[in-house]
Protein backbone atom coordinates (compact mmCIF):
# COMPACT_ATOMS: atom_id res chain seq x y z
CA UNK A 1 0.00 0.00 0.00
CA UNK A 2 1.34 3.44 -0.89
CA UNK A 3 1.79 6.22 1.62
CA UNK A 4 -1.20 8.63 1.32
CA UNK A 5 1.07 11.50 2.30
CA UNK A 6 2.85 10.99 -1.03
CA UNK A 7 -0.13 10.22 -3.28
CA UNK A 8 -1.78 13.10 -5.13
CA UNK A 9 -5.53 13.01 -4.49
CA UNK A 10 -5.43 10.74 -1.43
CA UNK A 11 -7.04 11.69 1.87
CA UNK A 12 -4.02 11.81 4.17
CA UNK A 13 -4.91 13.49 7.47
CA UNK A 14 -7.86 14.35 9.72
CA UNK A 15 -7.78 17.08 12.30
CA UNK A 16 -10.30 18.04 14.94
CA UNK A 17 -10.53 21.82 15.28
CA UNK A 18 -12.20 22.84 18.54
CA UNK A 19 -12.10 25.30 21.42
CA UNK A 20 -12.42 22.33 23.84
CA UNK A 21 -9.25 20.44 22.97
CA UNK A 22 -8.75 18.66 26.30
CA UNK A 23 -12.36 17.48 26.60
CA UNK A 24 -12.57 16.42 22.94
CA UNK A 25 -9.26 14.56 23.11
CA UNK A 26 -10.37 12.72 26.26
CA UNK A 27 -13.67 11.79 24.57
CA UNK A 28 -11.98 10.25 21.53
CA UNK A 29 -9.27 8.52 23.56
CA UNK A 30 -12.03 6.87 25.61
CA UNK A 31 -14.29 6.03 22.66
CA UNK A 32 -11.68 4.94 20.11
CA UNK A 33 -8.67 4.03 22.23
CA UNK A 34 -6.35 6.47 20.50
CA UNK A 35 -3.00 7.28 22.06
CA UNK A 36 -1.87 10.92 22.14
CA UNK A 37 1.33 12.89 21.91
CA UNK A 38 1.57 16.61 22.65
CA UNK A 39 3.51 18.81 20.27
CA UNK A 40 4.30 22.51 20.04
CA UNK A 41 3.76 23.83 16.51
CA UNK A 42 4.11 27.39 15.21
CA UNK A 43 0.30 27.83 15.43
CA UNK A 44 0.21 26.60 19.03
CA UNK A 45 -0.13 23.36 21.01
CA UNK A 46 -1.18 20.33 18.98
CA UNK A 47 -2.26 16.86 20.04
CA UNK A 48 -1.18 14.06 17.74
CA UNK A 49 -3.64 11.14 17.65
CA UNK A 50 -2.23 7.65 17.16
CA UNK A 51 -3.71 4.21 16.51
CA UNK A 52 -1.38 1.30 17.16
CA UNK A 53 1.47 3.77 17.55
CA UNK A 54 0.89 5.26 14.08
CA UNK A 55 -0.21 8.89 13.61
CA UNK A 56 -3.76 9.09 12.25
CA UNK A 57 -4.81 12.66 12.99
CA UNK A 58 -4.62 15.54 15.37
CA UNK A 59 -6.49 17.98 17.59
CA UNK A 60 -5.92 21.71 17.20
CA UNK A 61 -7.26 24.62 19.23
CA UNK A 62 -9.66 26.85 17.29
CA UNK A 63 -11.27 29.62 19.30
CA UNK A 64 -13.53 31.00 16.58
CA UNK A 65 -15.68 28.89 14.34
CA UNK A 66 -17.49 25.61 14.76
CA UNK A 67 -15.98 22.46 16.15
CA UNK A 68 -15.31 20.31 13.12
CA UNK A 69 -13.19 17.58 11.64
CA UNK A 70 -10.94 18.91 8.85
CA UNK A 71 -10.00 16.51 6.08
CA UNK A 72 -6.72 16.95 4.21
CA UNK A 73 -6.02 15.69 0.69
CA UNK A 74 -2.45 15.42 -0.58
CA UNK A 75 -1.74 17.36 -3.77
CA UNK A 76 1.39 17.88 -5.82
CA UNK A 77 0.98 21.69 -5.80
CA UNK A 78 -1.12 23.45 -3.14
CA UNK A 79 -1.14 26.79 -4.92
CA UNK A 80 -2.26 25.32 -8.27
CA UNK A 81 -4.95 23.20 -6.61
CA UNK A 82 -6.25 26.17 -4.62
CA UNK A 83 -6.35 28.38 -7.73
CA UNK A 84 -8.24 25.72 -9.67
CA UNK A 85 -10.76 25.30 -6.82
CA UNK A 86 -11.33 29.07 -6.58
CA UNK A 87 -11.66 29.33 -10.37
CA UNK A 88 -14.35 26.63 -10.20
CA UNK A 89 -16.41 28.52 -7.58
CA UNK A 90 -14.86 27.51 -4.25
CA UNK A 91 -14.50 30.13 -1.49
CA UNK A 92 -11.27 30.67 0.41
CA UNK A 93 -11.01 29.41 4.00
CA UNK A 94 -7.25 29.87 4.43
CA UNK A 95 -4.58 31.17 2.06
CA UNK A 96 -1.76 28.81 1.18
CA UNK A 97 0.71 28.76 4.07
CA UNK A 98 3.89 26.96 4.99
CA UNK A 99 3.95 25.12 8.32
CA UNK A 100 7.54 24.26 9.27
CA UNK A 101 8.02 20.56 9.84
CA UNK A 102 4.70 19.74 8.13
CA UNK A 103 4.34 21.26 4.66
CA UNK A 104 2.30 23.72 2.64
CA UNK A 105 -1.50 23.81 3.02
CA UNK A 106 -4.62 25.79 2.16
CA UNK A 107 -8.35 25.45 2.78
CA UNK A 108 -11.48 26.16 0.79
CA UNK A 109 -15.25 25.66 0.85
CA UNK A 110 -16.40 23.86 -2.28
CA UNK A 111 -19.43 25.15 -4.25
CA UNK A 112 -21.61 22.66 -2.34
CA UNK A 113 -20.66 23.90 1.15
CA UNK A 114 -18.05 21.34 2.23
CA UNK A 115 -14.68 22.43 3.60
CA UNK A 116 -11.55 20.72 2.30
CA UNK A 117 -7.88 21.29 2.97
CA UNK A 118 -5.14 20.51 0.46
CA UNK A 119 -1.59 19.79 1.56
CA UNK A 120 1.85 19.03 0.18
CA UNK A 121 4.00 17.48 2.88
CA UNK A 122 7.62 18.43 3.42
CA UNK A 123 10.03 15.83 2.14
CA UNK A 124 11.38 13.71 4.98
CA UNK A 125 15.14 13.36 4.99
CA UNK A 126 16.31 9.80 4.59
CA UNK A 127 18.70 8.51 7.19
CA UNK A 128 22.24 8.61 5.88
CA UNK A 129 23.68 5.23 4.97
CA UNK A 130 26.22 4.01 7.47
Amino acid sequence: MSNPQQTHGAFSWCELQTSQTEQATAFYVDVLGWETESMDLPMGPYTLLKAGGQPVGGVMHQENGPTQWASYVTVDDVDASLKKALDKGAKLVAEAMDVPGVGRMAGFVDPFGAILWVITYEAKEEAAAA
